[in-house]
């Protein structure tokens, strides 16, 4: 009869990375400031609350 000796060293190498592909490490550098998130927010709702820039009249008459 023949066993295979190599499958427990296989499956608990799998099994690790598995588990590292399921919980990444953080990227180093991305993080947000509540702050600047809140007033680019702000800047893009005052730009679409703004009123739109007034038109030359034509006179086509």
């Amino acid at each position: 009869m023949v066993t295979d000796r190599t499958a427990p060293v296989e499956t608990a190498t799998l099994a690790a990375e598995v588990e590292g592909l399921l919980e990444p490490a953080e990227a180093d550098g991305v993080y947000r400031d509540t702050r600047e998130c809140t007033s680019a927010l702000l800047f893009l709702g005052l730009l679409l609350i703004s009123p739109p820039t007034p038109r030359p009249k034509t006179d086509n008459r």
